[in-house]
């Protein structure tokens, strides 16, 4: 006898002490991280298959192309999760998971994978995809003496951009 995958949800959500919403055989909650402060997760309850569908990052502001080839190759090394895109461009990780398989452990192992994917992730694709946002949010901030803190994880190349000279402008340019 299987147990029902509500109840295996419900249970695994209140030991992970994860507030939730439940409606027709759909479950929402955030996963908390560090990087990325949460991720929102949905857990649709089909007739044979357990959805998961995570929001990791709004469609990128710039180089698309590079943006969609480092979550390509980043799917290769994924646990029971890929990457995607809705019809806006936005970013997903994916997983289907068979009913039967629906058990805490198995959640423990499925919602893990989706933790560290995202919180692991979240940055590489700021840089990638809204690095020249990012970099006039900086120069706003330090030209006013603003705090930086939540810009820290990107000081490196921000720093190193800032030390490299413009190129100037030659009489060809003009």
């Amino acid at each position: 006898m299987t147990s029902d995958p509500r109840e295996v949800i419900r249970a695994w959500l209140a030991e992970q002490e994860l507030e939730y919403e439940e409606r027709d055989d759909v479950f929402s909650f955030a996963l908390p991280g560090e990087r990325k402060l949460q991720t929102p997760v949905r857990l649709d309850v089909g007739s044979h298959a357990l959805g998961v569908h995570a929001f990791v990052c709004r469609r990128p502001d710039e180089d698309h192309e590079r943006v969609y080839r480092w979550l390509l190759e980043k799917n290769l090394r994924l646990y029971a999760v890929g990457f995607g895109l809705d019809p806006a461009g936005d970013i997903y990780l994916d997983a289907r998971l068979p009913l039967s398989m629906v058990t805490p452990e198995e959640l423990d192992r499925l919602l893990g994978s989706v933790l560290t994917t995202s919180d692991e992730s979240f940055n590489t694709i700021l840089e990638l995809g809204f690095s020249s946002a990012i970099r006039k949010e900086w120069e706003w901030r330090t030209s006013r003496g603003e705090p930086t803190h939540n810009l820290e994880a990107f000081r490196g190349w921000l720093e190193r951009d800032a030390a490299t000279p413009a190129p100037s402008a030659s009489a060809d340019d003009e």
